[in-house]
C-alpha cells in the first residue's frame, strides 16, 4: 500500500513557536535596555555606598582621569557615559564569547533546552541585580546575564529551521521587529520604574531593584511560555554531532572563513564594520541631543521611539515584502547607502528637522541591513550549523557593542560632536563596498535547506492551501518511504 503525499501546512504549533520567538527577542531586548536610565543614577548610588576607595571608587577615578577636563559638568557627564559603556562592555564581551558555543549547543541538543537555560540564567542574573546592595553584585549580575545570552542566536536559528530559503529574510525582520520594539519600551520601562525606590524592603533590595525585579518577572514568564507552547524546530535527524568546528576566540580568524562555510566570513565582516559604525552613533546620540540641541529626557524618549517604531515597522512590514523580489543583498546594499548620509545629517545637524531627517534614515537603513545579512548566513549554512554560525554572527554584534561605545566616547570628547557621525559615515563606506562582492545566497529548496516538517510560509501570511508549491515550480512531496 502507498501512503498518499502530505500536503506541506501551516501548523498552528508552528505559527504559535514563531509568536514565542518573537517574545523572547522581545524581553531580551527590554532586559537589556531597561538598565539604560539608571546609569547615572547608578554611578551616584555605588559611590556613595561602597566609597571612593571601592571598586566603582576607582573605576569612577580612572574614567575622570580620562575626561581630560576641569570643568565639572563635563567630567560629570563624561564620567557617565563611559561607566554606562564599561557595564554595557562587560555584558557584550561575554555575548561574544558564549553565544556561538550556545548556538553550536543547540545544533547538537535542539533549540528547545538551550532556550530553557538561556532564559533560566537571565532570570537568576535580574534577581542578582534586584539584590545587588553592592558594585560587586551589580558586576556579577551583568556578567551572569552576558554568559548567559545566547538566547537571541538560538532564536534566530530556530527561526531559520521554521522558514524557507525565500522566506528567510521575512523570519529574520520578525527577529528584528522585536529587536526595535524591545529597545523601545526596556528604556521607557526603566524610566518610568526609576522612582520607586525599593531600599531597605528586603536586605540587599536598592533604588534600581523595581527595574531589575521587572525584567526578571518577564523572563519568568517567557521561561514558562516557552516551556508550555514552544515546539523543537531541529528535527533530530538534522542535528550536528561533528565537534570539529571548533571557534576561535580570536576575533580576525572569524573574518577569514576558517571553519566556515563559502560566503559567511565576508558577510561576517560586513555585518561587524556595520555595527560597529551604527553602535558607535547610538552610543553619543543622546550626548549630542542634549549639548546641540538642549534636550531634556522626555525629548530623548522621543528619539527612541521614533527611532524603534520605524525600525520595527520595517523590519516587520517592509523587509518580508521586497526580498523576495528584489534579493538579500540588493536590499542590503540600499540600508548601507542610506545610513551613509543619514550619519552626516545627524553629525552635522543643529535644528530638530534635520536631525530627525538623519534619524529617519539611519533607522530605515540599518533596518534593512540587518535582516538580509542574518538571513544571507543562514542562507550560507547548512541546516546542522545554524546555531554555530548564527552564534557567531550575532557575537560579532555583541563585540561591536564592547568597542564601539569606548571608541566614539573618545572621539566625541576629545575632537568634537560631530566627528564620531563623520567617522561612522566613513567607516560605512567600507561594508558598503564589501557588499557588493558578497555571492548570491542559493535558493535551494531541497530536504537539506527545507525540512518537510518546518514551516516555509512568509510570517503572517494566510494558511497555506491544499499543496505547496517549491519555488522552482514542482509539488512538495512527503518524505515518507511508499
Amino acid at each position: 500500500m502507498t501512503d498518499s503525499p502530505q500536503p506541506l501546512t501551516a501548523s498552528k504549533p508552528r505559527r504559535g513557536s514563531l509568536k514565542v520567538l518573537f517574545l523572547t527577542v522581545f524581553i531580551d531586548l527590554v532586559g537589556f535596555s531597561i538598565i539604560f536610565p539608571l546609569f547615572p543614577d547608578m554611578l551616584e548610588h555605588y559611590l556613595e555606598h561602597d566609597g571612593v576607595d571601592s571598586l566603582v571608587g576607582r573605576l569612577a577615578a580612572w574614567l575622570q582621569g580620562l575626561s581630560g577636563t576641569t570643568d565639572p559638568e563635563s567630567q560629570r557627564l563624561y564620567t557617565t557615559a563611559l561607566f554606562g559603556g564599561v557595564l554595557g562592555s562587560l555584558y557584550s564581551v561575554l555575548q561574544f564569547i558564549f553565544a556561538p558555543i550556545w548556538g553550536r549547543l543547540s545544533d547538537r541538543t535542539g533549540r528547545r533546552p538551550i532556550l530553557l537555560i538561556s532564559i533560566s540564567g537571565l532570570a537568576i542574573a535580574y534577581v542578582v541585580w534586584a539584590f545587588a546592595g553592592s558594585f560587586l553584585l551589580l558586576v556579577i549580575s551583568r556578567l551572569l546575564a552576558g554568559l548567559m545570552g545566547g538566547n537571541i542566536s538560538v532564536a534566530t536559528a530556530a527561526v531559520a529551521d521554521m522558514t524557507g530559503t525565500r522566506d528567510r529574510a521575512k523570519g529574520m525582520g520578525m527577529i528584528g521587529a522585536a529587536f526595535g520594539l524591545g529597545f523601545i519600551l526596556g528604556p521607557a520601562i526603566g524610566a518610568m520604574l526609576s522612582g520607586i525606590d525599593l531600599s531597605g524592603s528586603l536586605a540587599g533590595l536598592n533604588p534600581f531593584s523595581a527595574a531589575a525585579l521587572a525584567a526578571a518577572g518577564l523572563s519568568i514568564g517567557n521561561l514558562v511560555w516557552v516551556a508550555l507552547r514552544f515546539e523543537e524546530t531541529l528535527p533530530p535527524q538534522d542535528r550536528g554531532s561533528n565537534p570539529t568546528h571548533a571557534r576561535s576566540l580570536n576575533p580576525l580568524k572569524l573574518f577569514t572563513g576558517d571553519n566556515l562555510p563559502p560566503g559567511v566570513a565576508a558577510t561576517n565582516l560586513v555585518f561587524f564594520l556595520f555595527q560597529i559604525a551604527f553602535a558607535g552613533m547610538e552610543f553619543t546620540l543622546v550626548f549630542l541631543a542634549k549639548e546641540r540641541l538642549h534636550y531634556t529626557a522626555r525629548d530623548m524618549m522621543w528619539i527612541f521611539i521614533f527611532i524603534g517604531v520605524l525600525i520595527a515597522l520595517v523590519q516587520g512590514g517592509v523587509v518580508r515584502r521586497i526580498t523576495p523580489r528584489f534579493g538579500e543583498q540588493r536590499v542590503t546594499l540600499w540600508g548601507l547607502v542610506m545610513l551613509v548620509p543619514g550619519l552626516l545629517m545627524v553629525g552635522w545637524a543643529q535644528s530638530t528637522f534635520p536631525f530627525y531627517l538623519g534619524l529617519g534614515l539611519l533607522a530605515v537603513g540599518s533596518a534593512l541591513v540587518s535582516p538580509c545579512l542574518s538571513a544571507m548566513v543562514s542562507l550560507y549554512t547548512p541546516s546542522d550549523r545554524q546555531g554555530e554560525v548564527l552564534g557567531v554572527f550575532r557575537s560579532l554584534g555583541a563585540l561591536s557593542r564592547a568597542i564601539a561605545p569606548i571608541v566614539a566616547g573618545l572621539v566625541y570628547w576629545k575632537l568634537g560632536a560631530s566627528w564620531p557621525y563623520y567617522g561612522s559615515a566613513l567607516v560605512m563606506l567600507v561594508p558598503l563596498l564589501l557588499a557588493t562582492r558578497l555571492p548570491s545566497p542559493r535558493r535551494d529548496s531541497s530536504p537539506e535547506m527545507v525540512h518537510p516538517d518546518r514551516e516555509t510560509l512568509a510570517v503572517d501570511e494566510p494558511p497555506a492551501q491544499p499543496t505547496q508549491q517549491r519555488e522552482d515550480g514542482e509539488q512538495q512531496q512527503d518524505d515518507r518511504p511508499a
